[in-house]
C-alpha cells in the first residue's frame, strides 16, 4: 500500500517541452543535445517525425544527441501519432519544402479539426487540403513570406509551428493573433527559440513580427520536468498526506504550474524549492480558478475540488471540448460513477466536494481521464475505482500507475 506520509516522485520530461525542443533542433544545423530527456507515445512520435526530417538521434543515460544539416525530408508520408501538438506544431515546417506531403495521426487525432492548419498554411501560399476538415492533410510548400491572421481561441499550437518555421523564410512576416489563449506555451516556444538563437518579437500576444533570413544555432539544452502529470501527484499531497515533486521549474512557463495557486487556494500548504514542490494535507476548501490557460488542469483540479468542503468553482470549459474525448463531458460522466456531482454551466465546471465511491470509469483512451482515475482510486476509502483503458497513459506519463502503486 502507498504510504503518504512522505512520497517522493520525479517529474517525468515535459512533453510540451521535449516536442518544441525535437523540432527546432532538427532545424539547427550541428550538433544539439538535449538533456533530461524522457519517453511518451507523443515525444516518440516527434522523434519519428525528426528522424524524416534527416536528424540523426542517438540517446545515452538520458541525454539526447541530435545531429542535423538542416530540413531534408526524406519521406512524403508522415504520422504525429494521437499528438495534437505534432500536428499543428510540424506542419508548417514540412510546409517549408516544395515536396507534396501527407501528414496524418491514429486514433483520437482523426477525430479532431486541423481546418485552422489548412487555412493558416494557405495564406502564406501553401497548398493544403483536409479531409472534411479532418485528417490526413497533403501539405505543398513552399511558404512564402507575409502576413497570416489566425484565430487562436481554439489552441495555440498552430502558431507554436508558425513561430518556429517562419524565421527561416527569405523575407519578414507579420502573424496576426485573435482571441489567443494559452499565452505560457507560448512563452514557452518563444523561450527555446531564443535558446536556439532566433527571435521573435510580439505586441501583447495580438501581433508577431517574423524577421526571416534567421537559422537556428545547435545547442545543449535541458528539457524541464512535467507540470501536467506532477499536478496529479501534488493533488494527492493535498488530500492524503505529504508528497514531494522533484524535478519541476517553478519559475517554469508551463500553463500547468498553475496547479499550486489552485492548491493554496483550497487550502493547501505548499512549499517550493529551486528543483521541487511538497504539498501537505490540510482542512480543504471549495475554490474558485481560472484554468482558461491552462484546460490540461481540469481533471486534476477535479480530483482537488472532489475532496473539498463546498462546490468548487472552474472556469475554461470551452478550452476541453477537442482534447482527446470531449473532456468536460467526459469528467462530468465518469465522475459521476464515482459519486461526484458535476454541473456544467456555460464556461463553468461546478463541482461538489463527496466521499468517492467503488466502480469502474472508463479512460475514453484519454491520458488524463486515466490519470484522474488512477488518484481517485487513492482517495476511494470503501473500495477501489478500476480504470478501463488505463493504457492511455502511455500518450504522456507511461510509468503513472506504476507511480500510484
Amino acid at each position: 500500500m502507498m504510504r503518504f506520509d512522505d512520497l517522493k516522485i520525479v517529474a517525468p520530461a515535459s512533453k510540451s517541452y521535449l516536442q518544441r525542443a525535437l523540432a527546432i533542433a532538427s532545424l539547427a544545423r550541428g550538433t544539439s543535445v538535449l538533456t533530461n530527456v524522457s519517453w511518451s507515445n507523443d515525444s516518440r512520435a516527434a522523434a519519428e517525425i525528426v528522424k524524416n526530417f534527416g536528424a540523426t538521434l542517438s540517446e545515452s543515460h538520458g541525454d539526447l544527441t541530435v545531429q542535423s544539416s538542416g530540413l531534408h525530408l526524406k519521406t512524403d508520408s508522415y504520422t504525429a501519432g494521437e499528438a495534437g501538438l505534432s500536428i499543428r506544431m510540424f506542419s508548417p515546417v514540412l510546409a517549408l519544402d516544395n515536396v507534396k506531403v501527407t501528414f496524418t495521426g491514429e486514433g483520437s487525432l482523426l477525430t479532431r479539426p486541423v481546418g485552422i492548419i489548412a487555412d493558416a498554411l494557405s495564406q502564406l501560399g501553401a497548398k493544403v487540403a483536409a479531409n472534411n476538415g479532418l485528417l490526413p492533410l497533403t501539405i505543398q510548400g513552399p511558404l512564402q513570406p507575409g502576413t497570416v491572421h489566425i484565430d487562436g481561441s481554439l489552441s495555440s499550437q498552430i502558431l507554436t509551428g508558425l513561430l518556429m518555421a517562419l524565421p527561416l523564410l527569405k523575407g519578414d512576416s507579420i502573424i496576426l493573433v485573435d482571441n489567443l489563449k494559452s499565452k505560457p506555451y507560448i512563452d514557452m516556444t518563444l523561450s527555446i527559440m531564443h535558446h536556439f538563437g532566433v527571435e521573435v518579437e510580439h505586441e501583447y500576444y495580438r501581433v508577431f513580427r517574423v524577421k526571416g533570413h534567421q537559422q537556428y544555432k545547435a545547442a545543449r539544452y535541458n528539457v524541464e520536468g512535467d507540470w501536467s502529470g506532477a499536478a496529479f501527484f501534488l493533488v494527492l499531497g493535498a488530500v492524503k498526506g505529504r508528497v514531494e515533486v522533484m524535478n519541476l521549474n517553478t519559475k517554469s512557463s508551463q500553463a500547468d504550474r498553475q496547479i499550486v495557486s489552485a492548491l493554496e487556494k483550497a487550502g493547501a500548504e505548499v512549499k517550493r524549492s529551486n528543483n521541487s514542490v511538497v504539498v501537505e494535507k490540510k482542512e480543504l476548501n471549495a475554490f474558485e480558478f481560472d484554468a482558461t490557460d491552462c484546460p490540461d488542469l481540469f481533471p486534476p483540479l477535479a480530483c482537488l475540488a472532489s475532496r473539498c468542503k463546498g462546490t468548487s468553482i472552474i472556469k475554461g470549459v470551452s478550452r476541453l471540448t477537442h482534447k482527446e474525448s470531449n473532456r468536460a463531458e467526459t469528467i462530468k460522466q465518469e465522475f459521476k460513477k464515482m459519486g461526484i456531482d458535476i454541473m456544467l454551466k456555460n464556461d463553468l465546471m461546478l463541482i461538489t466536494g463527496s466521499e468517492p465511491i467503488p466502480c469502474i470509469i472508463d479512460s475514453h483512451n484519454d491520458h488524463r481521464i486515466a490519470m484522474a482515475g488512477g488518484i481517485m482510486n487513492l482517495f476511494c476509502a470503501s473500495g477501489s475505482i478500476r480504470v478501463k483503458n488505463r493504457e492511455a497513459v502511455n500518450k504522456s506519463y507511461p510509468g503513472f500507475f506504476e507511480e500510484v502503486g
